[in-house]
């Protein structure tokens, strides 16, 4: 029985152990933010750490969570950050009960951790970044220490009344410990929400100028009516996202600037955003694609941009493709949370509407998609092409630098792959045998569609009714009548673009310039 009552007792003190850990690491994180949110609220031990983690994971397993979480995947990486974190307080909260001071430095380490992980990210704005952590890392040490004083062995007296009055007096001081968290927290939130005040306030008194050049009337017949298949306009709301942002940046327009400058820069330009939208802007339909994108896969949307060409301020600035002699061959576009894009200078350059955009359906860009403003070159992949939060634009050459990407494996060059989707059926589905509609779209920005072929089973390829086309930036809807007839059968389609160049059945990874093969679907006639 004393064995067991041991047993019991030791079980009860790591119990409290962990517990203690668990609200050290609470009061770490709450007081981390709290001054993060007086600072910087990019700033925070998660954001920074989980931003450092981003950096340093191999292109194929992000690429893998971006496949099977989807915009999910920075929630699921903070919750990953969150548990580990949860499980090694635990486990230095239990060794805080018999070596206080290692499980204090324990806790001190991670605020280096953090403190290094936030100088390490490419918009770190100097020490200050670091203080966050180092004073949660601080606050979590002192209060393990203090919960662990009230938890070890040596203070739970010898009688009944003892080891009451320490459980009594661990209880308070946990209480009073997650109160004190809680209210911290809280209040880095709210610290952390005023920051973000100047930037919602200059979004929501934002009106857009008409643009100079309007985008062409939609043609009649562009969107089709097949129940299922997606819209021809991606709402704001519904439009992927892909990026490595764990916090969206939200900028003060009042505040921003662009700055235009390196190779073949005859004159360096900085430009206010009010500046930007004194000039005449053009609004055009374009369709933008993540290289992340599956065949088939969700990463693509089309919509209504409005924004400043691209070519008219390079050329002002003295730049020159290099067709035409310029000495730089690629563009390098800097977001304020530190992300670098490439683009080659010639396709920027080359009479497609590459823009810097400021509207998006009618509205200010969201602030998930890049407010106050982010670049787009029809054609390209986004990871080349697609800046959201661009703050800087510098010209260089591929041989000089490596942007962000490119770092890490993925091409430098990157012209969007001809590619067809179904939308409806969706795979497994059970439509009824008869009459039955097969529809989907296609894209090849800055090609367009002119063709689209199903089939069904292994039996021929047959055209496909295709949507008006818009322009050659956006995708194209098709259907296809067919006759369902009893069993299990194979949809695929395939598409071709205005160059001729058929859509090809080898399957390729997205790794590195985006994944090809033809999208099929599996379906069960009753």
């Amino acid at each position: 029985m004393a064995g067991v009552s041991s047993f019991r007792s030791t079980l009860s003190r790591a119990a409290l152990g962990a517990l203690a850990g668990l609200l050290a690491a609470f009061t770490a994180l709450a007081v981390a933010e709290l001054v993060a949110g007086l600072l910087r609220p990019s700033a925070g031990p998660v954001t920074v750490v989980g931003g450092a983690a981003i950096d340093r994971t191999p292109a194929a397993v992000k690429d893998f969570a971006i496949r099977t979480f989807g915009e999910n995947d920075k929630t699921v990486l903070q919750l990953g950050i969150l548990a580990v974190l949860a499980l090694i307080a635990m486990g230095l909260g239990m060794l805080s009960l018999r070596h206080r001071r290692a499980g204090s430095a324990g806790a001190l380490l991670f605020g280096i951790v953090g403190a290094g992980a936030a100088l390490s990210r490419p918009d770190s704005t100097g020490v200050g970044d670091a203080l966050p952590s180092i004073a949660g890392a601080v606050a979590g040490a002192l209060t393990l220490h203090l919960l662990a004083s009230k938890a070890a062995p040596e203070s739970s007296g010898t009688g009944a009344g003892g080891a009451g009055w320490s459980r009594r007096g661990f209880l308070t001081a946990a209480v009073a410990t997650a109160g004190a968290a809680t209210t911290a927290g809280a209040l880095g939130r709210f610290f952390a929400s005023r920051q973000g005040q100047g930037a919602t306030a200059s979004r929501n008194s934002l009106v857009l100028p008409k643009p100079a050049s309007p985008a062409p009337p939609m043609p009649s017949g562009v969107q089709l009516k097949v129940p299922g298949i997606s819209p021809f306009t991606t709402p704001n709301q519904d439009f992927y996202r892909v990026d490595t942002a764990l916090v969206v940046p939200r900028v003060d327009a009042g505040t921003w600037r662009l700055r235009i400058h390196g190779k073949g820069v005859a004159r360096p330009r900085t430009y206010t955003l009010d500046q930007l939208l004194a000039r005449p802007l053009i609004e055009r339909d374009i369709t933008l694609t993540c290289v992340s994108n599956e065949v088939g896969g969700p990463y693509i949307g089309n919509a209504r941009w409005l924004g400043v060409p691209l070519a008219g301020l390079l050329e002002e600035a003295g730049v020159r493709p290099p067709s035409r002699g310029g000495r730089a061959d690629q563009l390098v576009a800097r977001s304020v949370d530190g992300m670098t894009l490439g683009s080659p200078v010639e396709d920027v350059m080359d009479g497609r509407d590459a823009v810097l955009a400021v509207g998006m359906n009618g509205e200010p860009l969201p602030f998930d998609h890049g407010y106050p403003v982010r670049m787009l070159v029809p054609g390209l992949y986004g990871y080349v092409s697609a800046c959201k939060w661009i703050t800087d634009i510098e010209l260089t050459t591929f041989d000089a630098y490596d942007p962000y990407w490119v770092k890490r494996k993925w091409a430098r060059k990157a012209p969007i792959k001809t590619q067809a989707r179904i939308d409806t059926p969706k795979p497994f589905a059970r439509p009824a045998a008869g009459p039955s509609t097969v529809a989907g779209v296609a894209w090849a920005q800055h090609r367009g569609i002119t063709r689209v072929e199903v089939r069904i089973d292994d039996g021929p390829w047959q055209d496909a009714d295709l949507a008006v086309q818009d322009t050659v930036d956006t995708w194209r809807q098709w259907s296809y009548p067919w006759q369902a007839t009893p069993g299990g059968h194979t949809i695929t389609v395939r598409a071709t673009d205005g160059t001729g160049q058929v859509q090809t059945e080898e399957r390729t990874r997205t790794i590195p310039d985006g994944a090809s093969g033809r999208h099929s679907v599996f379906v069960t006639v009753p």
